[in-house]
């Protein structure tokens, strides 16, 4: 399975034509069975994330198979996922994140009548012990390997933010299959510094899927590397 995360700097620093690639890349994302796609703009204001979040539902209900469309996910923010219809919420780690059941409490509130799909992010084995109490749709475990964020983000943020870049260590191929006992039945993706050279090794690991910024930018057919270990 491959879990998307959107970085419109990636795109372009113009917010109209960041917005047109994003929904481009959606459409390749839904064409090509991506489970998940997490918009991760932080930095917008609630409105613009609600323009971009209902942009994304939009172009990956019109284009997928039922059975294949993406679950659309808002990194923290339960109230404008609702607002765009979205799927469900990402939550990071931290102090002052939702648990899932706040976010399943507020979704239900709503009238939402199916239940919200939910992830979350870990860092530590034990993270993932207590993250799994929680009943998530799945854990974005990260950062597998040694990874390059913007200072301005947090480790605990697991892909880069805004500004100077820093390097985190990554936590190795065994602390992801510690994880991912840990987390089982829920799934784990691997999260940070993973390539098509060693995404196999974290499937072999034994983790669901990938989860990606950069991987995914790259063309479909470049994939196939992702979906299972040699």
């Amino acid at each position: 399975m491959l879990y998307s995360i959107t970085d419109r700097q990636l795109y372009t620093e113009n917010k109209d034509a960041a917005l047109a690639r994003l929904v481009e890349l959606a459409a390749i994302w839904a064409a090509n069975d991506v489970s998940f796609i997490q918009l991760r703009e932080k930095d917008l204001g609630a409105a613009e994330q609600v323009e971009w979040a209902r942009a994304i539902v939009r172009v990956v209900r019109g284009i997928s198979r039922q059975a294949k469309i993406p679950r659309v996910l808002v990194n923290g923010r339960a109230d404008v996922a609702l607002a765009a219809g979205a799927d469900g919420v990402h939550l990071p780690s931290g102090q002052g994140a939702l648990t899932p059941a706040e976010v399943r409490s507020i979704f239900s509130a709503a009238g939402r009548s199916r239940p919200p799909v939910i992830s979350v992010s870990c860092h530590t084995v034990e993270e993932v012990r207590i993250a799994r109490q929680g009943s998530p749709d799945c854990i974005l475990f990260a950062p597998v390997f040694e990874k390059m964020m913007r200072e301005s983000g947090t480790a605990s943020d697991a892909e880069p933010s805004r500004g100077a870049t820093v390097k985190f260590p990554g936590a190795g191929l065994l602390s992801l299959e510690l994880a991912c006992r840990a987390a089982a039945p829920v799934p784990v993706f691997a999260l940070g510094g993973v390539t098509a050279e060693n995404a196999a090794d974290c499937l072999r690991a034994g983790a669901a899927g990938i989860a990606a910024i950069r991987l995914l930018l790259q063309p479909p057919h470049m994939w196939k590397y992702l979906a299972q270990p040699d």
